[in-house]
């Protein structure tokens, strides 16, 4: 399995401030949408999980670098580096770019938990 992705989103007007330019807090929605399309790309499906194994992913950590602003109107890409898979956690790099130029930068970690009680679980077999 490969463990680098990429998508493109486009930056609507519900994403930005009064300036145009893309909220602050709207860039985790962004990594959040390309870790979701990275897992989806490769058949897990978190709802999936969810009501079949009970199992769920959680933030535990994040660390986020603003470099340059994005801004309404524009095709940003998302990529999603796996740098390390651990028994119920996995930590991840990821980047928002604009024509080759990096305006975000996010180092993630990733729980996996039962989704009903919240405690760490083993990471799936087909991860």
């Amino acid at each position: 399995m490969l463990n680098n992705f990429s998508a493109n989103y486009r930056v609507y007007f519900e994403d930005t401030d009064a300036g145009g330019v893309v909220y602050y807090a709207n860039y985790l929605k962004f990594f959040e949408r390309a870790r979701t399309d990275f897992l989806r790309a490769r058949g897990i499906f978190q709802s999936d999980l969810a009501k079949t194994q009970n199992l769920a992913f959680v933030v535990r950590k994040c660390e986020i670098e603003y470099l340059s602003p994005a801004r309404l109107d524009n095709l940003i890409e998302v990529s999603v580096l796996i740098k390390e898979k651990r028994a119920a956690s996995i930590l991840m790099a990821q980047e928002i770019s604009r024509d080759g130029k990096i305006l975000s930068r996010l180092n993630v970690e990733i729980v996996c938990v039962s989704a009903d009680e919240f405690r760490p679980k083993k990471l799936p077999t087909n991860f």
